[in-house]
């Protein structure tokens, strides 16, 4: 605008972080013939060598300033090779007053991770953890950092996120870790992207730090676990049971290639989904080979009831007692919020109880923070008396004498309608380490047990689709024989009459018997009595020089023998005109 005559400052040069801004200055006031003035002196930007000398100063400042932030740093580098830089602290750990890092004095917190742990040792997946706390009713402690509740713990549900976050935080294996995750710039409109880098490079990993929650071993097995769990690796059929019911999910290998073989299903009319393991090889377009897996999975069965021995009965009992020591674990964690409610409720009741009757907004409001806690506490405490219930259910002796008796008959565990695809999949992997397939003229089955046992078994290739629903040869003769004298839908009904089935376990329609002699090259029955010389009404009619209605009556009346052809009520006529002229 050209008001100012002179632009004032202390080390002017640091108004910008970087050298485009401050040239951007210096060029406005050459233009308008505005000075600068800093401590050491006035510039004339319009002038060459004062010009020069504010941009070296500019330079010389972003310079200072990127080695400010270059030493700031290396100091947090430095701090924390040492352990010594203070980094927001996972759930379940705390800053004592010396700084250094404890278990959190919250008990429920404290029994919660460990439960996580425990239950993630079992089911191996953390999604599956997640649904099981939040089918048990278990809530997750989180700290709040943000809002009116900061720096506060709150119980909440637990999500898969969550649970994964757990899981690769090495915090909870007692190790001191720095420079775990790395931002990656997407642009001047995006944030920039925070990912996971490799353990190797990781700036700083001091193991033993604190206490932990688990051992460095098994942390790096739950690292382990969930890269098999992942679809997205290389390795991606190494997954946890799901849902369907391909016995070798999983534990299926590729004879060919060595690669783990995935499951896809194709639905069969009658059977429901039928398995099917694959290999894709080194290539993604091609398949190494594929497997009908409904008799692999019935061989695999047949081996499991065959191989049990009564010593089922021990493990069904250790199974039971670790099932009570996990309903006793988790009543006691669900106790514990119902505690926490009722020591709410009594801390609403003794500040209601504390304030000046005649004070009534505040007597107000503290009634209802009262009258929340209440509502809160018999919420919780019917809960954990509905959950109660259930378990005592689970643990009761009649559910005892059950387990029993089904432990001394696997064949009746393993087919109990109970007992689901994925608890038979986790039968299956506690006894078979892996099974590898190879498809040549026969199917070679070689199953490994846990302990280093092998047996080798040969199936017979499983028929193509199309084989399975091939017509059987006495279906096709006998629908050549029956066009002789009847229509399509004349065959159909003796075939039905008789019993027959098509090759798709149906029964005969007069349009599947008219696909079938298409199909197989049978002739018609218009095919076949043309052949014997009988003419249609059109042919009799010109003749015979007479109208449509004349052929019909004839036929009618007996004069003109006439055979039907189809099943729409058209007919075919010998050649056989004597008696009609006599008449």
């Amino acid at each position: 605008m050209g008001r100012a005559g002179v632009v004032m400052g202390l080390e002017v040069s640091r108004l910008a972080r970087n050298s485009i801004d401050w040239h951007r200055l210096l060029e406005i006031c050459a233009l308008t013939k505005t000075l600068i003035l800093d401590e050491e002196g006035i510039y004339d930007p319009s002038h060459f060598n004062d010009r020069m000398l504010l941009g070296l100063k500019g330079t010389m400042s972003e310079a200072e300033l990127f080695m400010i932030r270059q030493r700031l740093i290396g100091g947090m580098i430095s701090k924390a090779r040492r352990g010594e830089l203070k980094i927001r602290l996972p759930i379940g750990y705390e800053y004592d007053r010396q700084d250094r890092v404890v278990l959190s004095p919250d008990k429920r917190v404290r029994e919660t991770v460990e439960l996580f742990f425990k239950t993630y040792r079992r089911l191996g997946s953390g999604t599956a953890v997640a649904q099981k706390f939040n089918k048990e009713g278990i809530k997750f402690p989180k700290r709040m950092f943000s809002g009116p509740r900061k720096k506060e713990i709150v119980f909440g549900k637990l999500t898969a996120k969550r649970a994964y976050q757990v899981l690769r935080n090495p915090r909870y294996a007692g190790a001191y870790a720095y420079g775990l995750r790395q931002q990656v710039p997407r642009g001047l409109d995006k944030k920039p992207l925070v990912k996971f880098v490799k353990k190797e490079e990781w700036k700083v990993l001091l193991k033993d730090a604190h206490q932990g929650y688990i051992t460095w071993e098994e942390y790096e097995d739950n690292l382990s676990r969930l890269k098999e769990n992942a679809r997205c690796t290389e390795d991606t059929r190494r997954c946890p049971p799901g849902q369907g019911p391909a016995l070798l999910q999983g534990i299926a290998v590729c004879g060919i290639c060595g690669r783990r073989m995935g499951v896809r299903y194709r639905k069969s009319a009658g059977d429901g989904l039928s398995p099917y393991y694959g290999c894709r090889g080194s290539h993604d377009m091609y398949y190494c080979q594929s497997i009908s897996g409904k008799r692999i999975d019935g061989l695999v069965e047949k081996l499991l009831l065959e191989k049990m021995s009564p010593s089922v009965l021990e493990v069904a009992l250790g199974v039971q007692e670790e099932l009570a020591a996990r309903i006793e674990e988790a009543d006691s964690l669900r106790f514990r919020h119902v505690e926490k409610a009722r020591y709410e409720m009594e801390h609403a009741k003794r500040r209601y109880m504390a304030v000046d009757p005649l004070n009534r907004l505040v007597a107000d409001e503290l009634e209802a923070e009262w009258n929340e806690s209440i509502a809160e506490y018999k919420r919780q405490q019917k809960d954990y008396e509905k959950k109660r219930k259930q378990d005592r259910f689970v643990i009761s002796k009649d559910q005892k004498k059950r387990v029993l008796e089904l432990a001394s008959d696997f064949p009746a565990l393993w087919n109990s309608d109970t007992t689901g695809s994925k608890d038979r999949k986790r039968m299956v992997r506690l006894l078979i380490s892996d099974v590898t397939l190879v498809r040549e003229e026969s199917i070679k089955v070689k199953i490994r047990f846990r302990g280093g046992a092998t047996e080798v078994h040969e199936l017979p290739v499983a028929k193509n689709v199309w084989e399975e629903r091939k017509h059987s040869p006495e279906v096709i003769k006998e629908i050549d024989r029956l066009l002789d004298d009847y229509t399509d839908g004349g065959a159909a009904g003796i075939l039905n009459d008789r019993g027959y089935l098509s090759g798709t376990g149906k029964s005969f329609t007069a349009r599947r018997v008219s696909k079938i002699r298409r199909a197989y090259g049978i002739a018609s029955r218009y095919a076949r009595l043309r052949k014997k010389g009988l003419l249609t009404i059109g042919e009799i009619c010109k003749k015979q020089d007479v109208k449509r209605w004349v052929v019909y009556e004839w036929r009618k009346s007996g004069n003109l023998k006439a055979y039907r052809y189809d099943d729409a009520g058209r007919y075919l006529y010998e050649e056989d005109f004597n008696s009609i002229i006599t008449q």
